[in-house]
Protein backbone atom coordinates (compact mmCIF):
# COMPACT_ATOMS: atom_id res chain seq x y z
CA UNK A 1 0.00 0.00 0.00
CA UNK A 2 0.82 3.70 -0.78
CA UNK A 3 1.88 5.50 2.44
CA UNK A 4 0.26 8.71 2.57
CA UNK A 5 2.99 10.81 3.75
CA UNK A 6 6.67 11.21 3.11
CA UNK A 7 9.28 11.74 5.41
CA UNK A 8 11.21 14.98 4.48
CA UNK A 9 9.50 18.46 4.13
CA UNK A 10 9.67 19.51 0.28
CA UNK A 11 9.81 22.98 0.93
CA UNK A 12 13.10 22.61 2.96
CA UNK A 13 14.19 21.04 0.31
CA UNK A 14 13.59 23.46 -2.28
CA UNK A 15 15.07 26.06 0.09
CA UNK A 16 18.33 24.57 0.39
CA UNK A 17 18.57 23.73 -4.05
CA UNK A 18 17.74 27.57 -4.85
CA UNK A 19 19.92 28.89 -1.98
CA UNK A 20 22.59 27.49 -4.42
CA UNK A 21 21.99 29.96 -7.32
CA UNK A 22 21.91 33.21 -8.68
CA UNK A 23 19.11 35.26 -7.42
CA UNK A 24 17.77 36.70 -10.18
CA UNK A 25 17.66 33.30 -11.43
CA UNK A 26 16.32 32.04 -7.89
CA UNK A 27 13.39 34.72 -8.42
CA UNK A 28 12.46 33.41 -11.96
CA UNK A 29 12.54 29.96 -11.09
CA UNK A 30 10.16 30.24 -7.61
CA UNK A 31 7.65 32.45 -10.02
CA UNK A 32 7.64 29.85 -12.57
CA UNK A 33 7.13 26.62 -10.35
CA UNK A 34 4.93 28.52 -7.93
CA UNK A 35 7.61 28.12 -5.07
CA UNK A 36 6.55 31.63 -3.40
CA UNK A 37 3.48 33.53 -1.87
CA UNK A 38 2.01 32.11 -4.81
CA UNK A 39 0.97 28.64 -5.82
CA UNK A 40 0.10 30.21 -9.49
CA UNK A 41 2.80 28.84 -11.75
CA UNK A 42 3.81 32.05 -13.91
CA UNK A 43 3.90 31.89 -17.86
CA UNK A 44 7.26 32.56 -19.76
CA UNK A 45 5.46 35.81 -21.06
CA UNK A 46 4.35 36.93 -17.71
CA UNK A 47 7.81 36.45 -16.52
CA UNK A 48 9.07 38.30 -19.30
CA UNK A 49 6.84 40.90 -19.07
CA UNK A 50 7.91 41.47 -15.21
CA UNK A 51 11.70 41.73 -15.79
CA UNK A 52 11.54 43.35 -19.91
CA UNK A 53 12.90 40.11 -21.65
CA UNK A 54 11.61 38.02 -24.12
CA UNK A 55 9.81 34.59 -23.36
CA UNK A 56 13.01 32.56 -24.50
CA UNK A 57 15.01 34.45 -22.78
CA UNK A 58 13.38 32.91 -19.92
CA UNK A 59 13.30 29.78 -20.84
CA UNK A 60 16.98 30.12 -20.94
CA UNK A 61 17.12 31.23 -17.02
CA UNK A 62 15.39 28.88 -16.12
CA UNK A 63 17.03 26.12 -17.78
CA UNK A 64 20.49 27.44 -16.56
CA UNK A 65 19.09 27.40 -13.21
CA UNK A 66 17.75 24.13 -13.11
CA UNK A 67 21.61 23.35 -14.74
CA UNK A 68 23.60 24.90 -12.33
CA UNK A 69 21.24 23.43 -9.30
CA UNK A 70 22.39 20.08 -10.42
CA UNK A 71 26.10 20.85 -10.16
CA UNK A 72 26.39 22.86 -6.94
CA UNK A 73 27.76 21.33 -3.88
CA UNK A 74 25.13 20.73 -1.94
CA UNK A 75 22.93 19.03 -4.19
CA UNK A 76 24.08 15.58 -2.96
CA UNK A 77 22.67 16.60 0.10
CA UNK A 78 18.82 16.03 -0.77
CA UNK A 79 19.98 12.07 -2.40
CA UNK A 80 17.27 11.06 0.33
CA UNK A 81 14.84 12.95 -0.65
CA UNK A 82 15.20 11.81 -4.14
CA UNK A 83 15.51 8.20 -3.38
CA UNK A 84 12.37 8.33 -1.19
CA UNK A 85 9.77 10.21 -3.94
CA UNK A 86 11.78 7.27 -6.30
CA UNK A 87 10.40 4.60 -4.23
CA UNK A 88 6.99 6.43 -3.70
CA UNK A 89 6.73 6.69 -8.08
CA UNK A 90 7.70 3.00 -7.85
CA UNK A 91 5.06 2.14 -5.36
CA UNK A 92 2.94 3.43 -7.71
CA UNK A 93 3.34 2.15 -10.49
CA UNK A 94 6.33 3.78 -11.78
CA UNK A 95 4.40 5.58 -14.29
CA UNK A 96 1.94 8.01 -12.92
CA UNK A 97 -0.42 10.53 -13.95
CA UNK A 98 1.40 13.98 -12.70
CA UNK A 99 -1.60 15.07 -10.48
CA UNK A 100 -2.74 12.09 -9.19
CA UNK A 101 0.26 10.84 -7.95
CA UNK A 102 1.01 14.49 -6.40
CA UNK A 103 -2.62 14.23 -5.01
CA UNK A 104 -1.24 10.79 -3.82
CA UNK A 105 0.95 12.26 -0.87
CA UNK A 106 -0.43 15.53 -0.44
CA UNK A 107 -3.61 17.71 -0.59
CA UNK A 108 -1.70 21.33 -0.02
CA UNK A 109 -1.27 23.17 -3.32
CA UNK A 110 1.87 24.62 -2.05
CA UNK A 111 3.39 21.15 -1.46
CA UNK A 112 2.84 19.34 -4.72
CA UNK A 113 4.88 22.80 -6.04
CA UNK A 114 7.46 22.02 -4.27
CA UNK A 115 7.90 18.05 -5.42
CA UNK A 116 6.81 18.81 -8.36
CA UNK A 117 9.73 21.02 -8.70
CA UNK A 118 12.32 18.43 -6.86
CA UNK A 119 11.19 15.88 -9.90
CA UNK A 120 12.17 18.48 -12.30
CA UNK A 121 15.63 18.72 -10.86
CA UNK A 122 16.46 15.02 -10.53
CA UNK A 123 17.30 12.72 -13.71
CA UNK A 124 15.81 9.72 -11.68
CA UNK A 125 12.34 11.54 -12.70
CA UNK A 126 11.74 11.47 -16.74
CA UNK A 127 8.53 14.10 -17.48
CA UNK A 128 6.48 12.80 -20.49
CA UNK A 129 4.59 15.70 -21.82
CA UNK A 130 0.73 15.44 -22.42
CA UNK A 131 -0.15 14.73 -25.71
CA UNK A 132 -3.22 14.04 -28.32
CA UNK A 133 -3.43 10.52 -26.27
CA UNK A 134 -1.96 10.69 -22.97
CA UNK A 135 -2.22 13.24 -19.92
CA UNK A 136 1.30 14.53 -18.33
CA UNK A 137 2.80 11.80 -16.71
CA UNK A 138 6.09 10.92 -15.06
CA UNK A 139 7.83 7.64 -15.17
CA UNK A 140 11.21 6.38 -13.81
CA UNK A 141 11.64 3.38 -16.23
CA UNK A 142 11.02 4.62 -19.92
CA UNK A 143 10.98 1.33 -21.22
CA UNK A 144 8.29 0.30 -19.25
CA UNK A 145 6.53 3.65 -19.99
CA UNK A 146 6.66 2.79 -23.59
CA UNK A 147 5.29 -0.52 -22.88
CA UNK A 148 2.58 1.15 -20.75
CA UNK A 149 1.77 3.22 -23.11
CA UNK A 150 1.38 0.62 -25.90
CA UNK A 151 -0.68 -1.54 -24.25
CA UNK A 152 -3.50 1.17 -23.78
CA UNK A 153 -3.10 2.40 -27.10
CA UNK A 154 -4.42 -1.36 -28.25
CA UNK A 155 -7.15 -1.42 -25.43
CA UNK A 156 -8.24 1.21 -26.34
CA UNK A 157 -8.29 0.02 -30.18
CA UNK A 158 -10.24 -3.26 -28.81
CA UNK A 159 -13.30 -0.31 -27.43
CA UNK A 160 -16.06 -0.24 -29.68
CA UNK A 161 -17.00 3.93 -29.74
CA UNK A 162 -20.75 2.71 -27.81
CA UNK A 163 -19.03 0.08 -25.92
CA UNK A 164 -19.53 0.42 -21.70
CA UNK A 165 -17.75 -1.16 -19.49
CA UNK A 166 -17.54 -1.83 -15.86
CA UNK A 167 -14.43 -0.93 -13.88
CA UNK A 168 -13.76 -4.73 -13.23
CA UNK A 169 -13.91 -5.52 -17.11
CA UNK A 170 -11.67 -3.15 -18.44
CA UNK A 171 -9.24 -3.80 -15.95
CA UNK A 172 -9.50 -7.46 -17.22
CA UNK A 173 -9.12 -6.34 -20.49
CA UNK A 174 -6.19 -4.26 -19.62
CA UNK A 175 -4.24 -7.15 -18.05
CA UNK A 176 -4.64 -9.49 -20.86
CA UNK A 177 -2.58 -6.80 -23.03
CA UNK A 178 -0.27 -5.85 -19.68
CA UNK A 179 0.50 -10.12 -19.49
CA UNK A 180 4.03 -10.30 -21.52
CA UNK A 181 4.58 -6.91 -20.21
CA UNK A 182 4.79 -6.69 -16.51
CA UNK A 183 5.72 -9.43 -13.98
CA UNK A 184 5.40 -7.48 -10.56
CA UNK A 185 2.47 -8.91 -8.58
CA UNK A 186 1.20 -5.44 -7.82
CA UNK A 187 0.40 -5.07 -11.59
CA UNK A 188 -3.40 -5.46 -10.81
CA UNK A 189 -3.51 -2.04 -8.61
CA UNK A 190 -1.38 -0.78 -11.17
CA UNK A 191 -3.68 -1.28 -13.98
CA UNK A 192 -6.13 0.76 -12.40
CA UNK A 193 -3.53 3.76 -12.13
CA UNK A 194 -2.40 3.30 -15.28
CA UNK A 195 -5.49 3.78 -17.17
CA UNK A 196 -5.74 7.23 -15.77
CA UNK A 197 -2.61 8.27 -17.92
CA UNK A 198 -4.93 8.09 -21.16
CA UNK A 199 -6.61 10.80 -22.50
CA UNK A 200 -8.67 8.22 -24.69
CA UNK A 201 -10.33 6.36 -21.90
CA UNK A 202 -12.88 7.98 -19.30
CA UNK A 203 -15.66 6.99 -16.74
CA UNK A 204 -19.08 8.39 -17.29
CA UNK A 205 -21.13 9.48 -13.96
CA UNK A 206 -22.58 5.91 -13.32
CA UNK A 207 -18.97 4.77 -12.90
CA UNK A 208 -18.88 3.23 -16.48
CA UNK A 209 -15.97 3.35 -18.43
CA UNK A 210 -15.51 3.62 -22.12
CA UNK A 211 -13.89 5.89 -24.77
CA UNK A 212 -14.08 9.52 -23.67
CA UNK A 213 -15.50 10.22 -27.40
CA UNK A 214 -18.41 8.36 -26.69
CA UNK A 215 -21.68 10.03 -26.36
CA UNK A 216 -22.20 7.25 -23.50
CA UNK A 217 -19.38 8.65 -21.59
CA UNK A 218 -18.93 12.52 -22.68
CA UNK A 219 -22.91 13.05 -23.01
CA UNK A 220 -23.70 15.98 -25.31
CA UNK A 221 -27.95 16.15 -24.66
CA UNK A 222 -30.92 14.85 -23.05
CA UNK A 223 -30.63 12.23 -25.71
CA UNK A 224 -27.43 10.55 -24.27
CA UNK A 225 -28.12 10.95 -20.44
CA UNK A 226 -31.73 9.36 -21.15
CA UNK A 227 -30.03 6.24 -22.89
CA UNK A 228 -28.00 5.52 -19.67
CA UNK A 229 -30.96 6.05 -17.69
CA UNK A 230 -32.60 3.23 -19.62
CA UNK A 231 -29.16 1.15 -19.86
CA UNK A 232 -28.90 1.37 -16.15
CA UNK A 233 -32.59 0.21 -15.65
CA UNK A 234 -32.84 -2.79 -17.70
CA UNK A 235 -36.49 -2.46 -18.70
CA UNK A 236 -38.71 -0.05 -20.25
CA UNK A 237 -39.55 3.02 -19.07
CA UNK A 238 -42.14 5.97 -19.78
CA UNK A 239 -40.58 8.68 -20.69
CA UNK A 240 -41.90 11.04 -17.48
CA UNK A 241 -39.80 8.57 -15.64
CA UNK A 242 -37.00 9.07 -17.44
CA UNK A 243 -36.81 12.81 -17.46
CA UNK A 244 -37.01 11.85 -13.65
CA UNK A 245 -33.86 9.85 -13.44
CA UNK A 246 -31.49 12.05 -15.43
CA UNK A 247 -32.38 14.39 -12.49
CA UNK A 248 -31.80 12.47 -9.95
CA UNK A 249 -29.04 10.46 -11.12
CA UNK A 250 -27.28 13.95 -13.07
CA UNK A 251 -28.55 16.89 -11.41
CA UNK A 252 -29.60 17.70 -14.99
CA UNK A 253 -33.49 19.21 -15.41
CA UNK A 254 -35.54 17.14 -18.08
CA UNK A 255 -39.00 17.91 -19.02
CA UNK A 256 -40.87 15.03 -19.65
CA UNK A 257 -42.19 16.66 -23.05
CA UNK A 258 -39.11 17.72 -24.43
CA UNK A 259 -37.54 14.06 -23.41
CA UNK A 260 -40.50 12.34 -24.95
CA UNK A 261 -39.97 15.02 -28.21
CA UNK A 262 -36.43 13.55 -28.27
CA UNK A 263 -36.39 10.03 -27.40
CA UNK A 264 -38.81 9.56 -30.49
CA UNK A 265 -36.26 11.47 -32.71
CA UNK A 266 -33.07 8.62 -31.89
CA UNK A 267 -32.33 5.53 -33.31
CA UNK A 268 -31.41 4.03 -30.23
CA UNK A 269 -35.09 4.27 -28.31
CA UNK A 270 -37.92 2.45 -29.68
CA UNK A 271 -41.61 3.31 -28.49
CA UNK A 272 -43.06 -0.05 -26.93
CA UNK A 273 -46.00 1.34 -25.52
CA UNK A 274 -48.00 4.00 -24.55
CA UNK A 275 -45.18 6.71 -23.88
CA UNK A 276 -43.20 3.22 -22.70
CA UNK A 277 -39.47 3.46 -24.29
CA UNK A 278 -37.13 0.34 -24.89
CA UNK A 279 -33.47 0.53 -26.25
CA UNK A 280 -33.29 -1.01 -29.55
CA UNK A 281 -30.25 -3.02 -28.61
CA UNK A 282 -32.64 -5.19 -26.21
CA UNK A 283 -34.09 -6.77 -29.40
CA UNK A 284 -37.44 -4.60 -29.77
CA UNK A 285 -37.79 -3.48 -33.20
CA UNK A 286 -39.46 -0.16 -34.63
CA UNK A 287 -42.63 0.57 -36.05
CA UNK A 288 -46.31 -0.22 -35.62
CA UNK A 289 -48.37 -3.40 -33.52
CA UNK A 290 -49.03 -4.31 -37.67
CA UNK A 291 -44.96 -3.89 -38.26
CA UNK A 292 -44.24 -5.98 -35.96
CA UNK A 293 -46.81 -8.54 -36.52
CA UNK A 294 -45.59 -8.41 -40.26
CA UNK A 295 -42.26 -8.92 -39.10
CA UNK A 296 -42.73 -11.73 -36.59
CA UNK A 297 -44.68 -13.49 -39.58
CA UNK A 298 -42.12 -13.25 -42.50
CA UNK A 299 -39.64 -14.04 -39.63
CA UNK A 300 -41.11 -17.10 -38.46
CA UNK A 301 -43.58 -18.02 -40.92
CA UNK A 302 -47.52 -18.37 -40.42
CA UNK A 303 -48.74 -18.34 -36.73
CA UNK A 304 -51.72 -18.90 -35.06
CA UNK A 305 -53.26 -15.96 -32.77
CA UNK A 306 -51.48 -17.23 -29.76
CA UNK A 307 -48.35 -17.23 -31.06
CA UNK A 308 -48.75 -13.95 -32.69
CA UNK A 309 -49.81 -12.70 -29.05
CA UNK A 310 -47.23 -14.04 -27.13
CA UNK A 311 -44.23 -12.82 -29.10
CA UNK A 312 -45.99 -9.25 -29.87
CA UNK A 313 -46.30 -8.69 -26.15
CA UNK A 314 -42.41 -9.85 -26.10
CA UNK A 315 -41.71 -6.46 -28.64
CA UNK A 316 -44.80 -3.99 -27.12
CA UNK A 317 -46.31 -3.22 -24.12
CA UNK A 318 -49.81 -3.20 -25.83
CA UNK A 319 -53.31 -4.98 -24.86
CA UNK A 320 -53.99 -8.17 -26.28
CA UNK A 321 -57.00 -6.77 -27.83
CA UNK A 322 -54.76 -3.81 -29.43
CA UNK A 323 -53.01 -6.88 -31.47
CA UNK A 324 -56.05 -8.86 -32.71
CA UNK A 325 -57.44 -5.64 -34.21
CA UNK A 326 -54.64 -5.38 -36.55
CA UNK A 327 -54.48 -9.03 -37.03
CA UNK A 328 -58.15 -8.64 -38.09
CA UNK A 329 -57.52 -6.59 -40.89
CA UNK A 330 -57.74 -8.29 -43.82
CA UNK A 331 -55.59 -5.60 -46.24
CA UNK A 332 -52.77 -6.42 -43.86
CA UNK A 333 -53.11 -10.29 -43.10
CA UNK A 334 -54.78 -13.25 -43.98
CA UNK A 335 -55.51 -16.16 -41.87
CA UNK A 336 -55.72 -20.27 -43.40
CA UNK A 337 -57.29 -23.33 -43.02
CA UNK A 338 -55.45 -24.11 -40.10
CA UNK A 339 -56.54 -21.29 -38.53
CA UNK A 340 -52.53 -19.64 -38.59
CA UNK A 341 -51.94 -16.36 -39.69
CA UNK A 342 -49.91 -15.11 -42.68
CA UNK A 343 -48.78 -11.51 -44.35
CA UNK A 344 -51.80 -10.79 -46.78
Amino acid sequence: MLKESITFKPKDVTKKMLASIQPRVREVLIRRYGLGASTDRATLESIGSIYKITRERVRQIENFGITAIKKAKNYDTSDSAFLELKKKMEEFGGIVHEQTFLDSITKDPSIKNHLHFILVVNEAFIKLKEDDSFHHRWTTDKNLADRVHSSLKNLCGNIGDKDLLTESDLIARFLLELKDISKDPNVNDFAKKWLNISKQLSKNPLGEWGLTKSPNVKMRGIRDYAYLVLRQNGSPMHFSEVAKAIAKHFGRKAHPATCHNELIKDSRFVLVGRGLYALVEWGYSKGTVADVIRSLIKKNGPLTRDEVIGKVLKERHVKENTILVNLQNPKLFKKAKDNRYAVA
